[in-house]
């Protein structure tokens, strides 16, 4: 099969000709229909996973058609339309016990713990905890542009954050993970503020359905203007960017009892950042992280977009070839534009 395959870390990845993958006994092999570029594989990419070991195959935001089944599997057959949380559980785990497949103890990760899906096949394990069946109405490139920005994202707000309509959403930072937070938030009567330092992205933010925006560039007290505008602070705040400002503001706009949901990774010198703990205490305030969403939470998701309720095809920018996929990742540090890459041909 051909492959975008890497040899050494932050090396321009190259295409070639690689094995084609065999399933594991619970496992299967997925023909590849559209997979996105993320910026979670350029971190990989770069080194700042542990997980990844060389030679590596990127790619963990896919959709297509099962090829192949381990003879395990009970709940697949070949043809079967699919897509995968860019966290799979084992099933056997106190976590996968308890539901939580996206804190699993030995979790499988395509593109990360395991070659992924710029590739024209990928193998699948734990397919019966893992694999999510597509509705006929939901395209491969809108399946896979739910990946993990809109799966994340949905986890975040819903799950984590317990959004309720009406409350006051600040999203920092609209990126892909922030433009798919907004629209839940939306989706769920959730009024949003968007915060971010490109004009064109706060004007997205709008278009799809915040109530107002602030330029960090512009704004000297991000929090405080939060406040301001909501007139007291946001119920839940989502720092989606992962920076050591977007956090701390996110937690500082909070109105008392609020709620504050960490998506954006934090690496290298970031992994610490200053929390405004004073605030944290006296005002009762509540910090979670979200790490991707379980196969069985999709149906949820999935419903709100065949009834109309989610656009996720709002967030695809381009459509480009296998062959362009190495210059696409290598690019993902830039935050150029507003919408998604998704690879669709193969």
């Amino acid at each position: 099969m051909k492959a975008v395959y890497y040899e050494q870390f932050g090396v321009l990845p190259r295409l070639e000709t690689v094995a084609d993958p065999e399933p594991r006994a619970d496992g299967v092999v997925i023909k590849v229909a559209a997979t996105g570029v993320c910026r979670s594989d350029w971190h990989g990419w770069m080194g700042h996973d542990a997980d990844i070991k060389l030679p590596h195959v990127p790619g963990h935001e896919m959709a297509g058609t099962i090829e192949a089944v381990g003879g395990a599997v009970m709940k697949w057959r070949a043809g079967d339309r699919v897509t995968v949380p860019f966290v799979c559980g084992c099933g056997y785990c106190g976590e996968c016990g308890s539901d939580n497949h996206q804190v699993c103890e030995n979790q499988f990760q395509p593109g990360f713990t395991a070659w992924g899906s710029f590739a024209d096949y990928v193998a699948i394990d734990y397919a019966d905890t893992n694999l999510v069946r597509l509705p006929e109405s939901v395209d491969f490139t809108t399946a896979a542009s739910l990946g993990c920005r809109f799966a994340t994202s949905f986890r975040a707000v819903v799950d984590q954050g317990r959004v309720a309509s009406g409350e006051w959403v600040a999203v920092h930072g609209c990126g892909g993970v922030g433009l798919s937070a907004i629209m839940i938030a939306v989706a769920m009567q959730a009024r949003v503020i968007a915060i971010d330092i490109a004009k064109e992205k706060l004007d997205f933010a709008r278009e799809i359905g915040a109530v107002a925006v602030i330029n960090a560039g512009n704004e000297p007290d991000v929090a405080a203007a939060v406040r301001e505008i909501t007139k007291g602070g946001a119920h839940l705040s989502i720092d989606a960017l992962g920076h050591p400002a977007t956090c701390f503001n996110s937690i500082a706009n909070l109105r008392r009892r609020g709620r504050h949901v960490q998506v954006g990774l934090m690496t290298g010198d970031h992994t610490d950042p200053a929390i405004p703990m004073a605030r944290v205490i006296a005002h009762e305030l509540e910090i979670r992280g979200s790490h991707g969403m379980q196969a069985f939470r999709y149906a949820d998701m999935l419903a709100m977009v065949e009834a109309d309720r989610l656009a996720p095809q709002k967030l695809i920018g381009k459509r480009i070839g296998l062959p362009d996929a190495p210059a696409a990742l290598a690019n993902m540090d830039r935050f150029a534009g507003t919408g998604m890459t998704v690879v669709t041909g193969f």
